[in-house]
């Protein structure tokens, strides 16, 4: 796995959007159904906003029907930690380089795996495989 990435809350504003940000460092939730990636169909690798750490491969992509981009597994374990949320009550998904707020791991998702990452569009960024 990639060396971790440590910066000050300030560092973290200059290099994100206000959205981001929000997201990303405080937990805010996007709406559903508004983000870029819900109905994305590209082939390629959903990456970290905030250190470009793999995070899903579009391969794994499900349509949930949840309005968040949804998928049954991580691209690796390097990938994504898993911790208790603060509501007691579900698995928060964060990014397992940078501790980025992703979005929550539920265990209602399709086979393989059973699970469902209900990731929040505006903590990824896509990238093409290459054809």
């Amino acid at each position: 796995m990639p060396d971790k990435v440590i910066k000050s809350d300030d560092e973290w504003k200059k290099q994100l959007t206000t959205e981001q940000y929000l997201v990303t460092r405080k937990k805010v939730t996007e709406p559903p159904f508004m983000g870029k990636y819900h109905n994305y169909k590209g082939d390629g690798i959903y990456r970290c906003v905030n250190c470009g750490n793999e995070l899903f491969s579009s391969d794994d992509k499900f349509d949930s029907g949840t309005g968040w981009p949804s998928y049954y597994m991580p691209i690796s374990e390097d990938s994504v930690e898993l911790v208790p949320d603060s509501d007691g009550v579900r698995v928060e998904a964060l990014c397992k380089r940078c501790g980025a707020h992703l979005g929550h791991m539920f265990d209602d998702g399709p086979e393989p795996t059973g699970l469902r990452y209900c990731m929040n569009s505006v903590a990824l960024d896509f990238t093409e495989k290459d054809s």
